[in-house]
Formats: structure tokens, sequence, C-alpha cells
């Protein structure tokens, strides 16, 4: 009896400082400890993306930075190669009444053009649906391939199962931190039968990040590996139990990047953070009717990023850092859309987001670019 009074006293004041976080900051403004910017390539952050509102548009934001632009919708810089360094950045918000309702800081690092290019590295890019429509992993493949480093692309497949050509990856549609830890049917015989982290030891899977080594790897670790995950594990989890469960999906992931240092004590791993979903609730009634809103899900996902920035980015784990590809999406203009009729009684046609987590080709290609500035601000002598 006792201990469950401890375990329920305990649960009450997590449910409390939780609460008094967010009635401290109730924007629940989320910045990454730093953004990664490269010459040449537009880096964004995109106010809507950092804090959680029905509206952003109720508010008014005030970026101070020395470096970049602050537009309506977002702040934007595409760094010269002389301004290669680092920049601090602020920003206040505002609400209708002039009061200040948030305030935060992060780091713009712009690292240079050429960092690593005479290297030669290898890449394991690991996610669900968005890594496996392979349309980042190939803009990563022919970023580097044009700008440098050599990168070799570990993994088993190129998307949907196909054999690997310029560039592979782990991606597997539907799938969660879990899945990677568990998946393993003697049954389905498709690409997503078995994870290839398991290995079969006396009839029973185990993990084994050193067979998977080598056999994708050429017996060696990753260099790099980049983990892309979250979308699935939060997407249908309930308000009241949401930071229960993810709770549970970090000690998931820890268990995979445990797995990953153990062979790999050198590799450097990179945790994007889950990017949001599109800007409207059609693309969530395009997709799934009235199983999920747009707003729930937005609040899954912000708060798996809030707790992933203060679980990968203490210091704790060896090597392990956040990139911050949720920033730098564009939730408004780079996801699919649809054109349709009004309504049954009026034909003229409108423009509605079709898809509520897959973006367009055009936001894949803005998470490449987060990756592609992570991986070079890694292989700088400035690191």
């Amino acid at each position: 009896m006792r201990r469950v009074i401890l375990v329920l006293f305990i649960s009450v004041m997590f449910l409390t400082v939780a609460s008094n976080a967010a009635s401290n900051n109730p924007l629940r403004l989320i910045l990454p400890p730093a953004v990664y910017a490269v010459p040449g390539q537009e880096i964004n952050i995109y106010l809507d993306n950092i804090i959680l509102s029905s509206n952003y548009n109720n508010y008014a934001f005030d970026v101070d930075c020395a470096k970049g632009r602050q537009d309506k919708s977002r702040w934007r810089f595409t760094a010269r190669p002389e301004e290669t360094g680092s920049y601090p950045w602020k920003i206040k918000i505002h609400n209708e009444a002039n009061e200040l309702v948030a305030e935060g800081h992060t780091e713009i690092i712009v690292s240079q053009a050429d960092a690593g290019s005479s290297k030669t590295v290898s890449l394991l890019l690991i996610g669900d649906s968005l890594t496996d429509a392979s349309v980042y992993p190939r803009e990563l493949y022919n970023l580097c391939r044009k700008y440098g480093p050599k990168v070799t692309f570990l993994g088993s497949h190129s998307g949907g199962g196909k054999a690997p050509v310029d560039f592979a990856h782990e991606g597997y549609g539907g799938w969660t931190w879990n899945t990677f830890l568990t998946q393993y049917s003697p049954t389905q015989t498709d690409y997503r039968g078995k994870s290839k982290f398991l290995a079969d030891k006396d009839g029973s899977p185990e993990l084994d990040f050193k067979a998977y080594c080598s056999k994708y790897a050429g017996g060696k670790a990753p260099d790099f590996i980049t983990v892309m995950l979250g979308t699935n594990d939060v997407f249908n989890v309930k308000e009241e139990n949401l930071d229960f469960a993810i709770e549970q999906i970090l000690k998931k992931a820890d268990i995979l990047i445990a797995e990953f240092q153990k062979v790999g004590p050198d590799t450097q791993i990179g945790l994007a953070l889950t990017v949001p979903p599109a800007a409207a609730q059609d693309a969530f009634g395009s997709n799934y009717q009235c199983g999920q809103t747009r707003w729930q899900y937005r609040r899954n996902q912000h708060r798996l990023v809030e707790r992933m920035i203060e679980r990968y980015s203490s210091g704790k784990f060896r090597n392990v850092s956040v990139i911050p590809a949720y920033v730098n999406i564009d939730c408004e203009n780079n996801f699919p859309v649809v054109s349709e009729p009004f309504n049954g009684r009026n034909s003229a046609k409108t423009v509605r987001q079709s898809n509520g987590v897959h973006p367009a080709q055009e936001g894949y290609l803005q998470i490449a670019d987060s990756f592609y500035a992570w991986l070079k601000f890694k292989l700088s002598d400035k690191k």
C-alpha cells in the first residue's frame, strides 16, 4: 500500500510540475539548442512550428538576430560563404494586449560549405514512411555528391524494398521505435516482415546491430546514424495519456540508441525532431475522416519534440544530438493539396490540403536541407 501511495504521489507531482511549466509558458515555445545552416542554402524558423497555438496569427513575433529577415510566418536566412560562424537568435512573443507571453533563444550555426568535403564517411538513415518515401534521402545523396563529403549510404533498400542503387536507408511505413526492436514475423515475407536490427538467436529474435553492420556495412559501425521516428509513435495517443506514452517511447529509443553506441562508440547519432503536420484540418479530414484531428496530433507532436530536446540535448547521451527539422518545414505551403468543389451545391473549385503528415516534395527537400546542414556541422572543424 505504501508503495502504491508513493507512486501516486510522484505521478501527481510530475503532472503538477508539467502543468506549472505550461502555465508559465502558455504558448509552449520550444527552440532547439542550435539551428544549422550552410552557405547558399536557405534555412528557416517557421513561427507556428515553435509554439503551440490553434492560430499563430493571434500573436506578434519579434525576432532579434544579426542575420536573416523576419517575414509574417517565418525567419529566413541564406548565408553567404563569408558568413560562417555562430549568431545568437532571440524571439519575444506578445499577445493582442501587447503582453509578453513567451520568449526564448537559440543559436544559428553556419558551417563551411566545404566542411568535410575531402572525407569519405558512411551514413545510415532510419525512419518511417517519411524516410521510406525516399525523397529526402535522395536529395541528401544529391547534396553530398555535389558538395561533399563522399558518403556511402548504408541500408537494405532504397524505398519500398527496392534494391539500393545510389542511396539506401532503413525506412518503413508505419513503423515506430518499438517496431525496430520487435518486428520479426516468420510469415510476412516482404521487406517489412522483419527488423533488420534483429537476428535469430536459437530460434528467437534478439537485438544485434553488430550482425546488421556485418551484413550491410562491411563489418564496421556507421560514421553517422540519423533517426526520424515519432509520427506513428504518438499519432493516436490521447491527451490524458500523453506524457506517460512519450516516456515509454523514449525508453524504447534509449534501448536502440544504446545498441548503436555499443557497436559504434564513435558513431555520431542525429535524432530528427518530429516535423509538424499539415497546417489545415482539411488534410486530416481527407486522410482520417473523424479518426484524428490536426490539433490533437499537433499537441502530441509538440510535446514529443519538447521531451526529445530535454532528454537528448542534455549531454547525457554520448555523441547524440538533435536535428531541428521541425523548425525548417513550411506546413502551410509544402504539403500536398487537391482542387475540389467548395461543397455539393457550389461546383466552383477551391484548393485544400490533402495529406496530414506526409509533406509534398518541397517539404521533403526542406527536411533534406536540415539533415545536410547538421551533417556539415558535424564534419566541421568548429564542431
